[in-house]
C-alpha cells in the first residue's frame, strides 16, 4: 500500500521544497512574471465564472414558461413580416 506524499498536508518545509524546485526550474526573474500571469488568469476565470452564473439567474428569474410561448410567437411574427417586405420589395 502507498501513502501520499505529504501525509499531514503542506507545512512550511513542504513548501520551501516546492519553492525551490520552481527557482531552479524557471528562474528567479521569471517567478513575479509567472505568478503575475497565474494571478490575471485565475481572476479572469472567476469574472467570467461570475459572469454566467449572473446570466444563468436571470435566464431562471426572467423567464416561465408562458413568457418563452408568447416571445416565440412574436419572434415568429417579425421574421414573417421581414420576408413578406423583402419579397414585396423584390417583385416591385
Amino acid at each position: 500500500m502507498t501513502q501520499p506524499l505529504f501525509i499531514g498536508g503542506l507545512g512550511p518545509p513542504e513548501l520551501l521544497l516546492i519553492a525551490g524546485v520552481l527557482i531552479l526550474l524557471f528562474g528567479a526573474s521569471k517567478l513575479p512574471r509567472l505568478a503575475r500571469s497565474m494571478g490575471t488568469a485565475t481572476g479572469e476565470f472567476k469574472k467570467g465564472r461570475e459572469e454566467v452564473e449572473d446570466e444563468l439567474e436571470e435566464m431562471r428569474e426572467g423567464d416561465t414558461p408562458g413568457d418563452a410561448a408568447v416571445d416565440a410567437d412574436a419572434d415568429l411574427e417579425a421574421d414573417r413580416d421581414a420576408v413578406d417586405s423583402e419579397t414585396e420589395r423584390s417583385s416591385a
